[in-house]
């Protein structure tokens, strides 16, 4: 069943999907980060749909997302200060926590680790079924694993329609990338996953923040993860991926146009728009991030950009890279895992 919600949450259609969720049912439902493939996060068999329909490794947790902060104690233990001062900072939002779990909480969830990730979505709608249904929802991004994360339903539909019981389409996702994952270790704060929520965000509120090195590194299959999103391919189109940034936009603009060359132009470019006129490409074969100093823009622009690339067939995508900093650390992050590492930094 498809709902459209673009304008206004439906209350009759409302029931009817929290009564699916209920019943063991798996929705694919709006968040302000990116669409989530959700059930009920208590019912074992139910999560195991999940995986089913996107091919999900076992190994790979889940997000659990919960409509309100008060919930968190029945699910998980809140062991410290700073993880309390975490959740009151910046809950509901595009943040979530990893916390020691209850056994409430199916093993599946949390790949059969003791800790599970909670998010409180600022999304209305979302909030609004999780509070309906009465139960928490666990819920990965709505996309084939590998993937581009879906941020429109136009982009996700096809791949997951017979897969699911009911689509909620509320439109474009406000934010267009995934939460920010931290873990509180040693009372510091360990980012597993960058996101909305940025370092300087969170040394503003605790005082200190630590990235986890292997956010910009390929992760071994063998290694245990206590977030997604780190482990596995991920974000990837079919077609080949080759990241490129220089710290001088010149030089950046230079490597671009000599893999242009050397792929004789059967190449599509995912660029900013004040570097378009200097990048040697036809207007069919370049798509536009946004603004290089809007990185808000940029992140929102990504999966779908991916997505439009894909579909051109060209050789190779070639995507312009921007420093490791504030929101450009998440959608760094993405980008090489989104070119599997296929990188030329200068």
């Amino acid at each position: 069943m498809y709902y459209n919600w673009k304008e206004k949450t439906n209350t009759e259609e409302l029931k009817i999907v929290c009564n699916l969720i209920k019943n063991g049912e798996i929705i694919i439902f709006p968040t302000e980060t990116v669409y989530g493939i959700g059930a009920n996060a208590l019912d074992e068999e139910a999560v195991g749909k999940i995986f089913i329909a996107k091919g999900r490794q076992a190994d790979n947790p889940l997000i659990v997302h919960l409509a309100d902060k008060r919930k968190i104690e029945e699910i998980a233990v809140v062991t410290n200060e700073v993880e309390q001062k975490l959740i009151d900072s910046f809950m509901p939002g595009p943040f979530t926590i990893i916390l020691k779990k209850k056994d409430v909480i199916p093993n599946i969830v949390s790949a059969g680790l003791d800790t599970v990730a909670i998010r409180i979505p600022d999304s209305i709608i979302a909030r609004g079924i999780i509070t309906y249904t009465g139960v928490p929802i666990a819920a990965p991004s709505a996309n084939v694993s590998g993937k581009p994360s879906g941020t429109s339903i136009e982009d996700i539909r096809k791949e997951l329609e017979s897969k699911v019981s009911a689509i909620i389409d509320s439109g474009l996702s406000e934010i267009g990338i995934e939460s920010t994952v931290v873990k509180v270790i040693n009372n510091v704060p360990v980012i597993l996953r960058p996101g909305r929520v940025t370092p300087e965000d969170i040394k503003k509120v605790i005082g200190r923040v630590e990235i986890d090195k292997r956010v910009f590194e390929e992760i071994k299959d063998n290694q245990t993860l206590e977030s997604p999103g780190m482990k596995y391919k991920h974000y990837s189109p079919e077609t080949k991926c080759r990241l490129i940034y220089c710290k001088d936009k010149l030089d950046q603009i230079f490597y671009i146009n000599r893999e242009i060359k050397k792929h004789k132009e059967d190449v599509v470019v995912l660029g900013y728009k004040e570097h378009r006129d200097k990048i040697s490409i036809g207007e069919e074969r370049y798509i536009s991030l946004g603004s290089k100093n809007n990185l808000e823009e940029v992140a929102k622009n990504i999966y779908k950009s991916l997505r439009k690339a894909d579909k051109l067939g060209a050789k190779i995508i070639l995507i312009e890279g921007i420093a490791k900093e504030g929101m450009g650390m998440a959608i760094m992050n993405r980008l090489l895992k989104t070119c599997n590492y296929n990188y030329l930094e200068k």
